[in-house]
């Protein structure tokens, strides 16, 4: 399930507002948002509705590989590799370094 893609439509839950203001979500929402223990959620009031939202947390070091260039190039790989666009495997380094040089020139 991606950010873009609706979530399906469950029954409501009844749960009750505990200790330090804590709730549970029930488990039959957590397996629907597959929400575990240990990620975070965003906590909003639309209208007169509160909105727990699933918020996934990538490390500064990781944020490439989730900006629209990165993954317009990744669904091109995929695509070329599901195409037969690939070379090897080699049984060595130099053989795929010659692959490589070759490819290029």
């Amino acid at each position: 399930m991606t950010a873009a893609e609706p979530v399906k439509e469950a029954n409501m839950e009844l749960v009750k507002v505990k200790r330090n203001y804590q709730i549970t979500i029930p488990q039959s929402l957590r397996r629907l948002i597959r929400l575990v223990v240990g990620d975070y959620v965003e906590v909003d009031i639309k209208d007169d509705t509160l909105v727990i939202r699933p918020v996934k947390v990538v490390h500064p070091d990781q944020e490439y590989f989730f900006t629209k260039e990165w993954q317009e190039k990744e669904a091109e790989a995929e695509r070329d590799i599901a195409g037969g666009k690939v070379a090897g495997p080699f049984e060595n380094a130099p053989d795929a370094l010659k692959a490589l040089k070759n490819h290029l020139l």
